[in-house]
């Protein structure tokens, strides 16, 4: 018997079309972009932040709303309750990445009649992202595609891994998961890091990602710079890239004298914890070794810096 799946992450929306289950969705959240046979599905669920504004607004906006105790989205109820869905899948690991687990909770206590079964993903590291795609497929009774796919992705990450081994050297590496403020990359992104031949000088495997200050990218300075603020393309990173460049800091890091400061599309691969993060692997490791590998991402998933007339 087929799933009626309504999909209000992006990463999980991601998984469903992996296992081969894109005929059973129908919803998905307004992020849900990939693959983009996606958009014609009806939105669930939307922003009460203007994804439009700086850096720096967007974190306020989100801080306030937070701090009101209201949810930074919000859920289309009526919406949901149309599409009549069998499963829903959402998540629990940050309120200001997609909608959470008390929105859904909420929204299905209030009026959909279908009752749906709800599937919360968790992820903070490598193994959490098995771990949830094997849920996911579980929840959508296809187990063996979810044991398929996790093996795939295994398999790939693991081959490049034995490349890397073969390679002299580590550079280290900083990774921006936010620009003003500063916040470094945690959860899985680490763990990409290493996998991708780096050595990772701020933000924890497994552990939320940091704010931080100057002082700690300083103190750091690693060889080179990736930066992949949540939920911004490389164009958008490229039209606020002077919130770093303006600093008098920003032209004593190592990486910036030597030109390897890379804009990369953090909404799109490192921000979505789902088989992309496969993809995103490949770009650190085209970033950090780029003599080395090439997996066709320039242009797309990344840019150098000096590349911003592209």
């Amino acid at each position: 018997m087929s799933e009626r799946i309504v999909s209000l992450i992006p990463s999980a929306t991601e998984i469903v079309c992996a296992l081969g289950l894109e005929d059973q969705l129908v919803g998905r959240s307004h992020e849900c972009d990939f693959p983009t046979s996606v958009l014609g599905l009806p939105q669930c669920s939307q922003s009460r932040v203007d994804p439009s504004a700086s850096s720096r607004e967007i974190d306020r906006q989100v801080k306030s709303v937070l701090q009101d105790a209201i949810s930074v989205y919000e859920v289309h109820t009526n919406t949901l309750d149309e599409l009549q869905p069998t499963l829903i899948i959402t998540q629990a690991q940050c309120e200001v990445c997609a909608v959470s687990l008390k929105d859904v909770e909420q929204a299905i206590h209030d009026l959909v009649r279908s009752s749906p079964r709800v599937v919360s993903l968790s992820p903070m590291g490598l193994t959490d992202v098995w771990s949830d795609i094997q849920t996911v497929a579980d929840a959508a009774d296809v187990p063996m595609r979810g044991q398929e796919l996790v093996a795939d992705l295994q398999s790939r990450l693991a081959r490049l891994r034995e490349r890397v081994r073969q390679l002299p050297g580590r550079p280290s590496i900083v990774c921006l998961e936010w620009i003003d403020p500063l916040m470094a990359a945690g959860n899985w992104v680490p763990e990409l890091v290493e996998i991708a031949g780096g050595h990772n000088r701020l933000g924890q495997a497994g552990k939320h990602s940091p704010w931080m200050n100057w002082s700690d990218l300083h103190a750091a300075d690693p060889d080179v710079i990736a930066i992949m603020p949540c939920g911004f393309g490389i164009a958008r990173v490229q039209a606020e890239l002077s919130v770093l460049t303006e600093r008098p800091e920003w032209r004593d890091l190592r990486a910036v004298r030597a030109g390897r400061v890379f804009l990369t599309d953090g909404n799109q691969y490192f921000n979505r914890p789902g088989p992309r993060l496969v993809e995103s692997t490949e770009i650190l490791a085209e970033i950090l070794h780029g003599n080395e590998f090439d997996f066709g991402h320039h242009g797309s998933g990344w840019v150098n810096d000096t590349d911003r007339s592209e």
